[in-house]
């Protein structure tokens, strides 16, 4: 059996996804879990990706999971270590990528790592260390509305030394533009220095690739998924001849997209998508006011239409909608509130209406879903758009065809366009 050579911890369900697809696309085997398993990796695969749900929990308890995984990862062979975190460096003061990466670096025993969240593709850029989203500051982008993670402040440095013990510096894209040989030699120089941790310019695609090189004997990297782009052709002399990484096998039945992100990108592929199929809209107060009665609707709705194609049911609303329901039923509750609601539906749509094939926007309702319906893995397929591929799962009664996206990413015809893509 081929040992996997590259092991991911994810710190929620979408972004685990997206990182396996970026290692699919440059030809590694890729396996994903949910959560941290129980029994050895039994699959030729060269990269494994774990997927936590860690992101906004309390750092010690995020710290801990990771560590879990870490250990997990280590058993199965692995030889170097990815923290996946999202493109948009989500986060607080108090964690967690700060605290994560502390602890694995503590327990990997390495003094060095780089943090990068580029993904130039989806306009996810760093420049002079400070991150862009869709060519504006990432406190301008809309980022700085999110619910949980609001990010007010686009200087990565500044951030990332607010969250962690190591002292934090920057790898610019000028040293990038010379070439692995130029980042190495500064990665040297910061070590010297007592720097811990370096933020990463990418303004470009080959900027990945280049910091890619230069990581090729780090223990542990830190990043979005942009950089594993470049880490397999670390690698390649071990990999599996091209075109047989994204193989998944056709799976039949009804069709559904939930939705429960509230992301500007989700917002206009969900009008898009309503021009396209039935649709029906979970509002917080509602839920808070009839729970079963909302879901006894939106139920009713997908069955009278689903043998005629997709159906669309979302609780996704925008951000003065989201205030509103915050404000009157707390943060948590009315977050928790969709994400059961988005649980029970999936489990319904799977279990008693046929659905088969389903696409589920936004981190944590994707977390939600893939509890509900008992997946254990996903085998990851061809990407849609970049970040977000059709995987196939396991442990699950019968098998599933099943996209997770991120909020933020996709182009605005993507809840049309992804059904073609399926084999």
């Amino acid at each position: 059996m081929t040992m996997p050579i590259i092991g991911c911890i994810a710190d929620d369900f979408t972004g685990a996804t997206d990182v396996a697809s970026m290692l699919v696309s440059a030809g590694m085997r890729t396996l994903q879990t949910i959560g941290v398993p129980t029994t050895s990796l039994d699959d030729d695969v060269e990269a494994v990706v774990v997927a936590l749900k860690s992101r906004t929990l309390p750092a010690d308890e995020a710290v801990s999971q990771s560590l879990e995984a870490l250990a997990w990862l280590q058993a199965q062979g692995c030889e170097q270590f990815y923290f996946k975190y999202c493109s948009t460096f989500d986060s607080t003061p108090a964690g967690n990528i700060g605290p994560v990466t502390d602890a694995l670096m503590t327990s990997l025993g390495t003094d060095f790592t780089v943090a990068c969240p580029a993904l130039p593709a989806n306009q996810r850029t760093v420049y002079n260390g400070y991150l862009f989203a869709g060519g504006v500051p990432l406190n301008e982008s809309g980022m700085q509305d999110h619910p949980l993670t609001p990010m007010t402040d686009a200087n990565l440095v500044r951030v990332l030394s607010a969250q962690t013990h190591q002292r934090v510096d920057l790898i610019d894209y000028a040293t990038l533009s010379e070439g692995a040989e130029a980042v190495e030699a500064r990665i040297q120089a910061l070590r010297s220095a007592g720097v811990g941790i370096a933020i990463c310019d990418a303004i470009d695609t080959q900027h990945l690739h280049t910091l890619a090189r230069a990581c090729r004997h780090l223990p542990l990297v830190t990043a979005g998924s942009g950089l594993a782009l470049g880490l397999p052709a670390n690698l390649a002399d071990r990999l599996p001849a091209a075109g047989q990484a994204d193989a998944l096998p056709a799976i039949a039945g009804r069709e559904a997209i939930l939705s429960g992100s509230c992301s500007r990108a989700t917002l206009a592929q969900l009008e898009h998508g309503r021009e396209h199929y039935p649709s029906y809209h979970l509002d917080a107060l509602a839920l808070a006011d009839d729970f079963e009665g909302v879901i006894a609707a939106a139920l009713a709705l997908a069955e009278e239409h689903l043998d005629r194609g997709p159906v669309l049911l979302y609780a996704s609303a925008s951000p003065e909608d989201v205030r509103r329901a915050q404000e009157a039923l707390g943060v948590a509750e009315a977050g928790a509130l969709v994400e059961r609601a988005m649980a029970e539906i999936a489990q319904s749509l799977v279990e008693h209406h046929g659905v088969r094939r389903l696409l589920v926007a936004g981190g944590e309702t994707s977390g939600a879903v893939v509890n509900a319906l008992g997946v254990q893995g996903l085998r990851i397929g061809p990407s849609i758009d970049p970040g977000v591929p059709w995987t196939t799962t396991f442990g699950t009664p019968a098998p599933l065809a099943l996209t997770l996206k991120s909020g933020n990413f996709g182009a605005r015809d993507f809840m049309t366009k992804a059904w073609r893509m399926l084999p």
